[in-house]
């Protein structure tokens, strides 16, 4: 613990009362029992009983960093967010890194995305980017989000991880196909948070100061290098340090060796998302680097590791909610899906007032109409009005943050088949491209020990139906993968391209 160069301060209760006895509770007698007026006894406990916060049902276990983000490169053609309008400029930054699928004591090295949530304190507001170190995920429709995750947590009755349910979601969501690919790879079993990328994979807006819109998205490039665990390594790290990626960060900043990525971002106008192949807004499919190239930003360094845990890593709340003006949403399903789901858990987990706490709070100026709820630990807006509009006070909107009108393609709301537009059904050109064009040999070997390996584990009475459908997605994609992972488990590759019917 660092040294705190401070003179003695008074032991004191929760209240402020000095107190002397801190180990021992008041008794009648040397071996008497215990007097209920020991009220510090009874603090202490209650405190104690009540340490643990719920978990985050998803990223429960991470780490996290403060550090600086800075302007390298000008991009005010595209937005007019004030923390992009000089060269040079910085500002504070938080990032939080984690795991996805397991509890908070899970293994660090788990086969798992990783999330990538990154806050800065801009002079307009917090901007919340959060992400994971892939660009695209299993789901494209946030209905389907309880349903996937309950795949990834325990089984209801044997209370133990299951390949089948995995699997079985899988298989019936083909649409799962490019991101399973990727956690599959060595890029699931990433060394360190430090060499791994991040990426914003929503697609979201950007407006400049002549209100015109395009559509973006962020690349954080590590400047350590890309560097993986294979599948074994990860295993046997799992057996010598359960928090590799926590101990790593700590330790690497703690030595002065603070880790860098380069912010960069894809951006697409309006016109070229009507023509591109695919739906731009859509979570599974990425935008192709040779079409829309990567355009520089900035800069992010971690530099500084709090000095309590749970006060700035475990209790801060991310949100896509939090956007800055000259940055904005897009039709993206599962970004609207957490622009609601993600304040709501913070709610539950912290409670309302969430936004107050130190690594949540903006540090710069918060002007609403809020009061009261458990936990209001700033002056409550004191005597100024907590109603609008009205006569007393100067809590007023500003026009000038006004978004420009967007134009939407429809005026019938419905429910539409996630699936059923052009294009939206092919689940495998990506995949395909991704394991022939962008992986090496020795990723394309360790990409099939590791399906194999994990669909090894599916058990029960429907095991055979459930191979037999993830084979024919694996044969879709790329037909020597297909191949090559039947020969792995054991299946006749000739049978189980027969299984052609799929779910959309």
């Amino acid at each position: 613990m660092e040294e705190t160069n401070k003179p003695n301060r008074k032991l004191t209760t929760a209240s402020g009362r000095p107190y002397a006895e801190h180990e021992n509770t008041q008794s009648v007698g040397k071996r008497g029992p215990l007097l209920l007026q020991d009220f510090v006894l009874h603090e202490k406990m209650a405190h104690f009983n009540r340490e643990r916060i719920p978990e985050r049902v998803v990223h429960a276990k991470g780490t996290g960093a403060y550090g600086t983000f800075t302007v390298t490169h000008d991009i005010s053609k595209y937005t007019k967010a004030k923390i992009f309008n000089q060269i040079g400029k910085e500002c504070k930054i938080f990032l939080r890194f984690s795991t996805v699928g397991g509890e908070k004591g899970s293994a660090d090295s788990e086969r798992d995305p990783r999330g990538f949530a990154l806050r800065l304190y801009t002079e307009d507001g917090n901007w919340d980017i959060v992400g994971n170190n892939t660009p695209v995920f299993f789901i494209k429709d946030p209905k389907k989000f309880s349903d996937f995750i309950h795949t990834q947590k325990r089984d209801p009755r044997t209370n133990l991880k299951s390949p089948a349910m995995m699997w079985d979601f899988w298989s019936l969501n083909p649409e799962s196909l490019h991101q399973v690919m990727i956690l599959m790879s060595d890029r699931g079993t990433p060394y360190s948070y430090r060499h791994m990328d991040g990426f914003g994979s929503h697609t979201f807006s950007m407006i400049n100061t002549e209100n015109e819109r395009v559509w973006v998205k962020f690349h954080f490039k590590t400047q350590q290098g890309i560097k993986n665990f294979t599948g074994p390594e990860a295993d046997a790290m799992r057996t010598q340090d359960m928090d590799h990626s926590q101990r790593d960060l700590v330790e690497a900043i703690d030595n002065g060796e603070f880790p860098k990525w380069s912010v960069k971002i894809q951006v697409m106008t309006e016109e070229e998302a009507k023509t591109f192949k695919w739906n731009p807004f859509d979570l599974s499919k990425v935008w192709p680097h040779g079409k829309f190239p990567l355009i520089d930003v900035g800069e992010i360094e971690l530099n500084h590791i709090p000095k309590n845990y749970f006060a700035n890593v475990e209790q801060a709340a991310f949100a896509p909610t939090n956007q800055v003006d000259g940055i904005g949403f897009s039709p993206d399903r599962m970004l609207q899906g957490r622009i609601l789901s993600y304040p709501d858990a913070a709610r539950h987990r912290l409670g309302v007032n969430y936004e107050q706490l130190s690594v949540n709070a903006c540090p710069f100026m918060t002007n609403n109409y809020h009061r009261d709820g458990a936990m209001r630990f700033d002056d409550n807006g004191e005597d100024s009005p907590n109603y609008f509009p009205n006569s007393f006070g100067d809590v007023v909107p500003d026009e000038s943050y006004k978004e420009p009108a967007q134009e939407l393609e429809s005026n019938i709301a419905d429910w539409y088949d996630r699936n059923g537009g052009e294009g939206d059904n092919d689940h495998y050109t990506q995949p395909g491209e991704l394991y022939r064009k962008v992986m090496t040999d020795a990723d394309r070997k360790n990409l099939i020990n590791n399906i194999v390996g994990a669909m090894s584990g599916i058990s029960g009475p429907k095991r055979t139906q459930i191979i037999n459908l993830q084979l024919c997605h694996w044969f879709r994609a790329d037909i020597s993968l297909g191949m090559a992972v039947a020969s792995g488990l054991g299946v006749d590759a000739a049978q189980a391209m027969q299984h052609e019917s799929h779910p959309g």
